[in-house]
């Protein structure tokens, strides 16, 4: 599998960022590519994708979220891929975003996407658009402040 870290300082308190993060049905506002996610219940997505011209849908499951500190998944079927994503504190009203995705590339295209670095490109690409949305919005279209660990949902 392939990994990609990248992290981004946004400019709002870790609250926030966390909060939009847990928003995933607005990922298509900032993210290239991602057409819909439907959050599925508290801990399943359903994810279409545009990847070169085709279409990729997946389901994903969270298998640890603790407010403000962290959010983990992987997939469950399609495109096989897991990452997590970190919140951290950056000074006031600031926070380090740091995430990690390793992924399968499917295929010879993808295979060359990746020795090329396209997606980690666009990885870095979208946190840069994620920072734009959530420091112009300056609050989050809404929250999701329950946990999962180990795959359970323990609060909501």
């Amino acid at each position: 599998m392939a990994k990609i870290e990248k992290d981004i300082v946004v400019d709002v308190p870790v609250s926030v960022a966390y909060n939009q993060w847990t928003q995933f049905e607005s990922f298509p506002e900032f993210m290239e590519g991602v057409k819909e996610v439907v959050q599925l219940d508290e801990k399943r997505l359903r994810w279409l994708t545009e990847i070169k011209g085709n279409d990729q849908e997946w389901e994903a499951e969270i298998t640890n979220q603790v407010p403000d500190r962290h959010i983990a998944w992987r997939s469950v079927s399609g495109t096989p891929n897991a990452g997590s994503v970190r919140f951290q504190p950056e000074g006031q009203d600031k926070t380090k975003v740091s995430l990690e995705l390793t992924y399968e590339p499917q295929d010879a295209a993808e295979k060359v996407g990746d020795a090329l670095g396209f997606l980690e490109r666009q990885v870095s690409a979208d946190l840069e658009r994620f920072k734009d949305f959530i420091e112009s919005r300056g609050a989050p279209t809404g929250a999701w402040r329950g946990e999962v660990r180990g795959g359970q949902v323990e609060k909501s």
